[in-house]
């Protein structure tokens, strides 16, 4: 080894070695603090658990700030629902009133159609029996003429009829004004008969539609009422945080236990009746 190089290793160790115990000595302090620190755990756990247990309960609750910010929330939650609510219930009470009304509807299209169903069978057994004769001549064709256009627009004008009808009636088409009065009038019967049993059918549809509609209306009204009774009532008291003894219990090589908080109270509210 020559001169130069022997002059560079003892300008390092010169360098180096004197650092070396005080290296040392920070590397023993830095093992020995943490040791001292788990010894004092597992030998005296009773001191360190309340203050750990403590430190991380005050860390997991939520601020006064976050609490009254969860408040105005709730309550301005609360306020929303509850016009929702009770906006759902208006229109409940105006779905139930027109089922109402489509329901007393369908029976007095029902007490028509039962009405017109007599008079065809009165008049069919009327028509039954031998009609009187009469003389075929052109003023009684003219009368007989003139009684189905005024029956026709009796009949229509009771809306019993449909203006097309009237139509054809006093066109000729279809309908023979030669025919004998009692004739024409059973014809005309009948007529309105099967008029009065197709809107008996509508009514009965549309009453249909209109218990749906009302019965999607009340439970709509009866969830959000649900809804906004929760809404007002006090929140779940937030899980308690995790305590220094789940960590150093029998169990901490188990899933930590967390308990479910009690559920919050519901109940339905009164609703109008739907």
């Amino acid at each position: 080894m020559s001169h130069p190089e022997v002059l560079v290793m003892q300008t390092v160790f010169s360098t180096v070695l004197p650092d070396v115990p005080r290296a040392a000595l920070i590397w023993l302090a830095l093992i020995a603090v943490p040791a001292i620190a788990i010894a004092a755990l597992i030998i005296r756990p009773g001191r360190l658990r309340p203050v750990f247990a403590g430190r991380i309960s005050e860390a997991a609750m939520p601020s006064s700030l976050e609490l009254a910010e969860e408040a105005r929330e709730r309550a301005r939650y609360a306020q929303e629902v509850e016009v929702a609510a009770a906006r759902a219930a208006a229109t409940a009470e105006r779905r139930r009133a027109e089922w109402l009304a489509a329901q007393e509807e369908v029976d007095e299209a029902w007490r028509a159609y039962e009405a017109a169903e007599e008079d065809v069978h009165r008049l069919a057994a009327a028509a039954a029996l031998p009609l009187p004769r009469t003389a075929q001549t052109p003023a009684e064709y003219a009368d007989r003429e003139r009684w189905l256009h005024r029956a026709a627009l009796d009949a229509q004008w009771r809306k019993e009829i449909t203006v097309e009808q009237l139509s054809d009636i006093l066109g000729h088409r279809g309908w023979d004004p030669r025919r004998h009065p009692v004739e024409q009038e059973l014809l005309l019967r009948r007529l309105v008969r099967d008029n009065l049993r197709a809107r008996q059918q509508t009514a009965r549809e549309r009453e249909q539609a209109a218990w749906r509609d009302a019965e999607l209306a009340a439970a709509a009204a009866r969830s959000l009422r649900e809804e906004a009774y929760a809404a007002t009532r006090p929140a779940v008291e937030p899980r308690s945080a995790l305590s220094l003894a789940d960590l150093t219990g029998p169990e901490a090589t188990r899933e930590l236990p967390v308990r479910d908080p009690a559920p919050a109270a519901r109940g339905r509210a009164a609703v109008a009746a739907y």
